[in-house]
């Protein structure tokens, strides 16, 4: 049964472990990482087309007219967005794509995308997140408590978010995430042209026999 790809967008928490879950879904090669379109020049060591699409503002301004973005945002005098054409692509071809965007940008994906998986990941509690973002040892206290005041916003849109997923143990995350996407897969809605073509098939076979 040939399907296409599943569009998989991760937001979460800031020290949640996000970033870490999809550093090891994306050692699969099943799984495509989403690249971004960005104003910004390039740093060091940075690739066009694999770390980011590095484009002028004029070039990001008019992909946003042509509706060729499936979400984007401004940072610092700076656009970043989702170049719609590059994920259809790597859908077509059968990859699960995965976008890590923060919620704004999950939540404008979903009207623009239907059929996108919003996953949501959180630890079991507040107290883990805390002592994460502390244990760090790379953020100032002012820094943790801005980003804790900022979770406690994005609590308030995890019920939009189709599932959640909770990060205590890595690996049983990871687990989670690609069962989650083995499921979504497989829902009918998402089968429509097997549905159609084993439809078919049964009424010629039916024919036949009568």
């Amino acid at each position: 049964m040939e399907q296409k790809g599943m569009l998989i967008v991760l937001s979460g928490f800031s020290g949640a472990g996000k970033g870490t879950v999809v550093k090891e879904l994306t050692k699969d090669d099943n799984y495509r990482l989403s690249v971004s379109a960005t104003t910004r020049k390039p740093r060091p060591g940075e690739t066009h087309g694999k770390d980011y699409f590095f484009i002028s503002k004029e070039e990001f301004e008019d992909m946003i007219r042509k509706n060729e973005l499936l979400e984007h945002a401004q940072y610092v005098e700076n656009y970043y967005g989702t170049p719609r054409n590059y994920v259809q692509s790597q859908l077509d071809q059968g990859y699960d794509v995965i976008l890590e965007i923060e919620m704004i940008g999950a939540l404008n994906v979903k009207t623009k995308f239907p059929e996108a998986v919003l996953l949501f990941v959180t630890p079991p509690n507040a107290k883990l997140l805390r002592d994460r973002l502390t244990g760090r040892g790379t953020e100032d206290d002012t820094t943790v408590a801005k980003r804790l005041a900022r979770a406690s916003e994005e609590v308030e849109f995890m019920d939009k978010y189709d599932y959640i997923v909770v990060n205590d143990d890595l690996q049983t995350c990871v687990n989670e995430v690609k069962s989650i996407i083995v499921a979504s897969r497989n829902k009918a809605t998402n089968n429509i042209n097997f549905i159609n073509n084993i439809k078919y098939e049964l009424n010629e076979i039916a024919k036949g026999v009568n």
